[in-house]
């Protein structure tokens, strides 16, 4: 029974891993066929790190009114990390000691979050951000906490530069305050938290014991 379990986990627990590194490969594979455009220069040819949202990848159109080949490749991307996501805060509350309805809200919340993201392309894109925001912004503070409680400090000290960087776009998105900054802070952002998933990926897969 244990070896069945063990298996079952051995599935599951890497599965995040695995459909985060595919979304990194499907996005740079959609970057590279960006026709171009940008809100600062919509005429410029190709993805720029500095200048284009990882979102413009989405939409049907380019900015500079061209048709996206890049979408394909984005939305399976966007999918995939989705559904990572969703699968790793099902499991997440597993990583802690003691179990507190905390951690259910934590887990609901940052399944939501992923959720409502998967409609990031549809024509109500700012509002999907704002309501994803929320429960993103919710599922982020619990997890931190938690990992704090349990003594997870590495995992602790990353998660608040996450949920800073998340904020700090949120802030940006909504102020519109240094707003030519925005592009860039996303994907540090990404990179962050990213990062972040898969170091509570692998203790999560250390704490089960997944051989």
């Amino acid at each position: 029974m244990t070896t069945l379990i063990n298996k079952k986990h051995h599935v599951f627990i890497r599965l995040p891993m695995a459909g985060m590194i595919l979304f990194v490969v499907f996005y740079i594979i959609a970057a590279m066929q960006y026709p171009g455009g940008s809100y600062t220069f919509p005429n410029k040819m190709g993805f720029n790190l500095k200048d284009n949202y990882l979102c413009d990848l989405l939409d049907g159109q380019t900015i500079n009114g061209l048709q996206n080949t890049a979408r394909t490749y984005a939305r399976m991307a966007l999918a995939i990390l989705c559904f990572s996501l969703m699968l790793l805060w099902v499991y997440l509350p597993k990583l802690f000691t003691v179990k507190n309805k905390g951690q259910i809200i934590m887990s609901v919340a940052g399944i939501l979050s992923m959720v409502i993201t998967l409609f990031l392309a549809s024509e109500v894109h700012d509002i999907i951000i704002r309501i994803a925001g929320v429960f993103g912004t919710v599922a982020l503070i619990l997890a931190v906490f938690e990992l704090y409680r349990d003594q997870y400090l590495m995992l602790f000290y990353l998660g608040i530069i996450c949920l800073v960087l998340f904020l700090t776009n949120y802030y940006i998105y909504e102020t519109e305050l240094l707003l030519y900054t925005l592009p860039l802070i996303q994907k540090i952002t990404f990179i962050f938290c990213l990062s972040w998933f898969i170091l509570l990926n692998r203790a999560l897969h250390k704490k089960l014991q997944v051989k």
